[in-house]
């Protein structure tokens, strides 16, 4: 995870314990794998390497995560990856 760094302390991944039952889809689908199981609740690992894709919020059965996708890292690279494909400038409109 240490490899997948972004901007520090940026991320907007929050995650409610309280709703937490420690079903583990969260784990299952972090493409980073931020999350892990202990004492059947989720804990976030390393909360700067959440590119916010919104996989773990989406799938979470009792809406304990809560994420803004598109909002960091995830939204930047995605971009640059359609700009390339258009052969526009990234400091471009895309609309």
């Amino acid at each position: 995870m240490k490899d997948y760094r972004y901007i520090e302390g940026v991320a907007t991944l929050e995650l409610n314990s309280d709703k937490c039952v420690g079903c583990g889809l969260c784990a299952t689908v972090c493409p980073h794998r931020i999350f892990e199981i202990r004492d059947r609740k989720a804990v976030i690992l390393d909360f700067d390497a959440c590119m916010e894709c919104g996989a773990c919020a989406q799938n979470c059965p009792t809406e304990a995560l809560s994420v803004t996708p598109g909002v960091g890292c995830a939204s930047y690279l995605i971009s640059a990856w359609i700009h390339k494909l258009t052969g526009r400038k990234l400091d471009q409109g895309c609309c």
